[in-house]
C-alpha cells in the first residue's frame, strides 16, 4: 500500500464545510434582512403618521380655527346689526363636522400623547364655553329684542371668552405642529437608519461573497487543480507520481480513488510487462521450433526424395529379380521354395505400394498445386474412371445427386473421391451388388458431402480409429491395402479447410461425411441424379 492510500484522520467533508459556512452567512444576512424589514416598517409607519395622520389633523385644526373665527365675527356682526345674513358663517361652522369640538374629540380617541389630548380637550372646552355662554345667548337675545338687547358688558365678556378659546386652540395647534415636527424628525432618523442598514447589507453581501470565493478557492479550486495536475502527470506516463491531495473529504476520497487506479495501472503494466516477456520468450521458442520444423521438413523432403528414388530403385530390382526367379525356376524347386519366392514377390509389391502411399500422404499440403474451380461431379467421374477395372469386376453402381463447384486442388479432390469410392467397393457385402451414392447439402457457409454405400459397414467404436494412418480393421489377407486411404482423405479435407467424420448409419453399409467451404457466390447444386 502506498503512502497516499494509508488511512488518516477523517477530514470534514466539503458538504459539511459549505453547510456551516452558508448557515452562518444565511444567519447574518437573515438578521440584517429582519432588521432592515423592521426599520423599513417603522419608517413607513412614521412617514404615514406625518403625511396622513398629522397632516390631516393639522389641516382639520386650521380649518376649524378659521371657521371658529368666522363664527365669532358673524356673532359680533349680528349683535351690532341684527341682520340674519351675518349669521350664515356661524351656521355653516356649526353644521360642519370638522369643528373644534369634533377635532378635539377625534384626537382624544386616537392619540396616545397625553399633552396633545389635554390641549385638545382644553380647546374643546373653551370653544364649548364660548358657544354656550356667549354665542347662543347673544343670538337668542338679539333675535328677541334686537341689537339693543345686548349690552357692551356682554360683548366684552364674549370677547374675553373668545380670546381664551383662541388661545386654547392656538396652543392645541402649536402642540399638534410640534408633534408633527417630532414625527418628521423620527421619519428622517428611520430613513437614515434604513440607509445605513442597506449599506450594511451591501457590505455584508460583499463580505459573504468574498468569503465564499476565498473558501471555495481554498477548498475546491486549489485541491481540484492539484488533483488535475497529478492526474495529468500520471496520464502523461509518470506512473510513479503519487496522487495525494489535501482538501475536503470528497476531494481526498476522489484523490484516493485516482491513486488506487494508478496503483492498479502500475500492477497491470507490471503484469503486462511480465506477459510481454513471456510472449517474447514463447516467440523465441516458437521461432526455434519453427526453424527446427523447417529443418525437419527439409529432412523429410530429403527422405521423400530418397524413398522415391534411391529406396524404390533397389526395391524394384528385388521385385523384378524375384519375379524372374519365380518365372524361370517356378516348379523346378520344391514346394517350400516356390512358397518362399511368392512371399518375396508379394512383400516387394506391398512395399512398393506402401512407399507410394506414404509419398502421396506426405505431399498433401507440402507440394502446392493450383487452386481452381473444381466441379465435384466431374471429379467423381474421373475417380470412377480410375477405378473402372474394379468397378466392372464387382458390378458396382456409383451414382450421385446434384454436386456443387468448389475451390480446391483438383488432383487432391479426385484422390479423395477415388479413395472413398474405392473403399466402398473394396469393403462390399458378399451377398449384394455394391452401390455407392455421393450427395451434397448446403449447411450455413459450407457444403456437406456424403458418400453412402451398402457394404459391410464400420462398427461405431472404430469411427475415429479408421482415420489414423496405418490403422486396419481387417487382416491383410482378407482385404488388401496399406491402411493409409482414409488417413489420406482426412488430410486432404483438412487441407481444404473442412472436416471428415463417420456418423451413426441407419441400415446397412457405411456413411462417410465431409465438409468443404462454400464460396459466397456459390449456387445450390442442381438436384439432378446422375451415374458416374
Amino acid at each position: 500500500m502506498t503512502a497516499s492510500a494509508r488511512p488518516g484522520p477523517p477530514r470534514a467533508t466539503l458538504r459539511r464545510r459549505l453547510g456551516v459556512l452558508l448557515g452562518v452567512a444565511a444567519a447574518v444576512l437573515g438578521a440584517v434582512l429582519v432588521l432592515t424589514g423592521y426599520v423599513a416598517a417603522r419608517s413607513s409607519q412614521a412617514q404615514e403618521l406625518v403625511t396622513q395622520t398629522y397632516f390631516d389633523a393639522v389641516t382639520r385644526a386650521d380649518a376649524a380655527y378659521i371657521r371658529l373665527v368666522d363664527a365669532e365675527t358673524a356673532v359680533r356682526g349680528y349683535a351690532l346689526t341684527g341682520d340674519d345674513v351675518t349669521l350664515e358663517p356661524y351656521h355653516r361652522s356649526r353644521e360642519q363636522e370638522d369643528s373644534i369640538t369634533d377635532v378635539a374629540q377625534r384626537v382624544e380617541r386616537t392619540s396616545q400623547d397625553e399633552v396633545l389630548v389635554a390641549s385638545a380637550r382644553a380647546a374643546r372646552d373653551a370653544a364649548d364655553r364660548w358657544y354656550d355662554e356667549f354665542a347662543e345667548p347673544t343670538i337668542a337675545a338679539v333675535a328677541a329684542g334686537g341689537p339693543t338687547a345686548v349690552d357692551p358688558a356682554a360683548i366684552e365678556t364674549g370677547r374675553v371668552l373668545f380670546d381664551e378659546t383662541r388661545t386654547a386652540v392656538e396652543v392645541y395647534n402649536a402642540e399638534l405642529r410640534a408633534n408633527r415636527l417630532e414625527a418628521v424628525a423620527a421619519v428622517e432618523q428611520w430613513q437614515r437608519l434604513t440607509a445605513l442598514i442597506i449599506a450594511g447589507l451591501v457590505v455584508a453581501a460583499l463580505a459573504v461573497g468574498t468569503t465564499l470565493w476565498v473558501v471555495l478557492r481554498r477548498w475546491v479550486l486549489a485541491p481540484v487543480d492539484e488533483l488535475a495536475a497529478a492526474s495529468r502527470a500520471v496520464s502523461s506516463g509518470d506512473l510513479s507520481h503519487v496522487v495525494r491531495v489535501d482538501g475536503p473529504g470528497e476531494i481526498e476520497q476522489l484523490a484516493a480513488d485516482v491513486e488506487a487506479m494508478r496503483v492498479g495501472l502500475v500492477t497491470q503494466l507490471a503484469a503486462l510487462e511480465e506477459s510481454r516477456r513471456e510472449i517474447a520468450d514463447a516467440h523465441d521458442r516458437l521461432t526455434e521450433q519453427a526453424e527446427e520444423l523447417r529443418r525437419s521438413n527439409r529432412d523429410l523432403e530429403q527422405f521423400a526424395y530418397v524413398a522415391s528414388h534411391d529406396l524404390q530403385e533397389p526395391l524394384r530390382k528385388v521385385a523384378s529379380f524375384t519375379q524372374l526367379l519365380k518365372k524361370r525356376y517356378g516348379g523346378q524347386l520344391d514346394e517350400r521354395a516356390d512358397q518362399y519366392i511368392d512371399f518375396a514377390v508379394d512383400g516387394a509389391k506391398r512395399m512398393q505400394r506402401l512407399i507410394q502411399d506414404l509419398l502421396g500422404f506426405s505431399r498433401v499440403g507440402r507440394v502446392g498445386g493450383e487452386v481452381v474451380d473444381v466441379d465435384v461431379a466431374q471429379a467423381l467421374d474421373r475417380a470412377v474412371d480410375q477405378l473402372s477395372e474394379r468397378v466392372e469386376e464387382t458390378g458396382a453402381v456409383v451414382t450421385h445427386g446434384g454436386l456443387p463447384v468448389v475451390r480446391g486442388e483438383e488432383p487432391l479432390l479426385v484422390q479423395l473421391l477415388q479413395n472413398l469410392v474405392g473403399n466402398a467397393v473394396k469393403f462390399r457385402h458378399p451377398d449384394r451388388v455394391p452401390h455407392v451414392h455421393v450427395s451434397a447439402t448446403r449447411v450455413e457457409d459450407s457444403w456437406e458431402f456424403e458418400c453412402r454405400d451398402n457394404g459391410i459397414g464400420i462398427d461405431p467404436q472404430y469411427a475415429e480409429r479408421v482415420f489414423v494412418i496405418f490403422q486396419r480393421l481387417h487382416a491383410k489377407d482378407l482385404y488388401e491395402g496399406t491402411g493409409i486411404g482414409l488417413a489420406l482423405c482426412k488430410k486432404i479435407v483438412e487441407f481444404h479447410g473442412g472436416r471428415i467424420w463417420i456418423p451413426e448409419t441407419a441400415g446397412d453399409g457405411t456413411s462417410i461425411r465431409w465438409t468443404l467451404p462454400a464460396a459466397e457466390d456459390d449456387a445450390p447444386p442442381a438436384g439432378v441424379e446422375g451415374q458416374a
